[in-house]
């Protein structure tokens, strides 16, 4: 007698957008939804969410409150400039910002911002010089130093090079992490179109390509949290994504993590971007060669989920 094969299952939809909750719960028009969720209005489980194409899980909560004051564009408040002299600033970074064009039509950069805020601080303060010499992604915040001279950056570039610069993150990231040090080859596609590790996503038939660059992370547990962990990480070396990359590839995608989250099959901690903040900067200064070392604690919505996740 054949057996009767079972029926096969439909795909299970997809979750709905952050766009789409909106616009259901205010009965709006798209275009209204996504003003409400841009300034910054809206949150998901207790954090700002600002990607109006974001899935959002059925256990997730979204609040709605088109009352609460907008989030300022454009500015940087003079608290975010951390340390200044005719040589460096250091700024600390908001979320929902590029460090510089990305896109021709990209105006509204951490570069255009802290030269708009040195022109605050008096009639020398703007830098027409003020170069970058590093990067943080679009949605990390924290601390990042900007050249203010060619010297200055001369230096400074070559510290980077060298990875001579004390950097540490502050990262929530999903599962159990255990702390140790990651070392790699990341290559621009690791066989899917992503950048990653040579040999992870993909069985390597060889050495890493000649293009790869070799990436050091050292991870420190800080706090066991609800299904994550707070984790500092120091690199030794900066490379693109390189965080992000290393923790997912162990099985730890950041909560928040909208690229390198493919391979990740529990159950995600939904936020409104990845949740990494760049907590520790330090450098030889370029006059004085002195080490010069600051810190800055994550944000709010950094720090609201971590409250939701505490034991």
């Amino acid at each position: 007698m054949r057996r009767k094969e079972p029926p096969a299952l439909s795909p299970r939809p997809p979750e709905p957008t952050l766009a789409a909750l909106v616009r259901t719960q205010l009965g709006c028009s798209w275009g209204r939804a996504r003003d409400v969720i841009d300034a910054g209005q809206v949150k998901v489980n207790g954090v700002v969410a600002t990607d109006e194409a974001a899935r959002v899980l059925p256990s997730s909560t979204v609040e709605v409150d088109v009352h609460a004051p907008r989030r300022r564009k454009g500015t940087l408040p003079g608290e975010s400039i951390v340390y200044v002299d005719r040589d460096v600033v250091v700024v600390d970074k908001p979320a929902d910002v590029l460090t510089l064009p990305y896109d021709e039509g990209d105006k509204d950069t951490l570069l255009e911002r802290t030269r708009a805020a040195l022109r605050r601080l008096g009639p020398k303060g703007f830098d027409p010089q003020l170069s970058v010499v590093h990067r943080l992604d679009k949605d990390t915040t924290g601390l990042l130093v900007f050249a203010r001279n060619l010297d200055a950056k001369r230096h400074l570039s070559d510290l980077f090079r060298t990875h001579d610069v004390e950097r540490s993150y502050y990262a929530i990231a999903h599962g159990v992490v255990r702390s140790g040090t990651v070392t790699s080859h990341l290559v621009s596609d690791r066989g899917d179109g992503l950048r990653g590790s040579h040999g992870v996503y993909r069985r390597a038939t060889g050495g890493p390509p000649a293009d790869a660059k070799r990436a050091i992370t050292h991870f420190t547990a800080q706090a066991p949290l609800k299904g994550a962990t707070l984790v500092e990480c120091t690199l030794e070396t900066g490379r693109q994504h390189q965080i992000r990359i290393h923790l997912a590839e162990r099985g730890h995608p950041i909560v928040g993590e909208r690229v390198y989250v493919r391979d990740y099959k529990d159950p995600r901690i939904e936020a409104g971007r990845p949740m990494l903040h760049a907590r520790t900067l330090g450098f030889a200064h370029p006059t004085t060669g002195e080490t010069v070392r600051f810190t800055r604690e994550p944000p709010e919505d950094f720090e609201q989920m971590r409250a939701s996740l505490a034991r």
